[in-house]
């Protein structure tokens, strides 16, 4: 958890939420969702849009051990 002054906390809700609005946020929250919908047995995994499977939290997170500044900006949608 961040420890943030409440006017920084209230600027960072108001970025997040902008980039969970986002076309391809969107996109990517729907298909999750579907994806879980016809795949009860998932439940307490998180969907890679990259690698098209679940994966638990852990590994579905820092671009699978490299990181995110080599991440980039390219999108799948």
């Amino acid at each position: 958890m961040q420890n943030l002054t409440p006017t920084a906390a209230r600027m960072k809700a108001i970025r997040d939420k902008k980039a969970a609005m986002t076309p391809v946020r969107r996109k990517k929250k729907a298909e999750n969702q579907k994806k879980h919908r016809d795949n009860p047995e998932m439940n307490g995994k998180d969907y890679d849009h990259k690698d098209a499977k679940f994966k638990s939290t852990k590994a579905n997170r820092g671009n699978d051990g490299q990181g995110t500044k080599k991440e980039g900006k390219a999108s799948n949608y």
